[in-house]
């Protein structure tokens, strides 16, 4: 579905990524690991057009989309939930999920699809009027999550849906990624809490100073030496 291929992008002199390939099937969760500054969320960005490659290609369903508009590659069914989540704190809710849907014209599939929403996200439904700014950490991520898959995305891009939450919240989390995912919505999840990314995900890739330095099925991330003893307490 997603061919990351050789890519590297520098933020000035610097190299954020150097030569980092990877890749996410359909249907699939792919986890990204690594500590802060490895690049991780670099890759989330290149892949939504926001920052540029100085070389390498990105793919997507057989198009090459590196150079094009992030509006374009929203079209074709890309979304990114940013780290920090990013709402428009003084609108309600509601409006949060309808502007979720903007680039979308039906209007009467849009409403089912918030009706969707609140039934994924019951908290949500109750608080449907309420400012997005005044609401809990983990409701915001609710609505954060809620409005990206309004979207209906192929592939959904998620930085550090976990940052800030309480333990309880984040638990809920793993479990509404791996329902999107039953949705038949693949998934991209950046994650620094690495017990989250390893239980949700079926295939991981750990970063290290922009480069990749492990790749593979899930179980062999875990049970990776430089994992378990930076990250699992093994």
């Amino acid at each position: 579905m997603l061919k990351v291929k050789n890519i590297t992008v520098r933020y000035g002199k610097s190299v954020a990524l150097d030569n980092v390939s990877l890749s996410v099937e359909e249907n699939s969760v792919v986890s990204i690991v690594g500590a802060n500054g490895a690049g991780k969320s670099t890759i989330l960005k290149a892949v939504s057009g926001l920052i540029p490659l100085d070389s390498g290609e990105i793919w997507f369903q057989d198009q090459r989309i590196d150079g094009s508009s992030t509006v374009d590659i929203a079209k074709l069914g890309i979304v990114q939930i940013p780290e920090g989540r990013w709402l428009f704190p003084h609108l309600s809710v509601l409006a949060n999920l309808q502007l979720g849907a903007s680039l979308r014209k039906n209007k009467k599939e849009i409403e089912d699809d918030i009706q969707k929403m609140f039934r994924l996200f019951p908290r949500l439904k109750e608080r449907c009027n309420q400012k997005a700014g005044t609401l809990s950490g983990g409701e915001q991520q609710m609505v954060a999550i809620a409005r990206g898959l309004m979207a209906r995305p192929k592939l959904l891009l998620m930085d550090e849906p976990s940052l800030g939450l309480a333990p309880v919240i984040v638990r809920q989390l793993g479990e509404i990624i791996k329902d999107i995912n039953k949705r038949g919505v693949s998934v991209l999840l950046v994650e620094q809490n690495v017990p989250l990314a390893m239980e949700v995900a079926s295939k991981g890739y750990a970063l290290q100073t922009g480069k990749v330095i492990l790749e593979g099925e899930i179980e062999k991330i875990k049970s990776s030496k430089v994992i378990k003893s930076a990250y699992l307490g093994g």
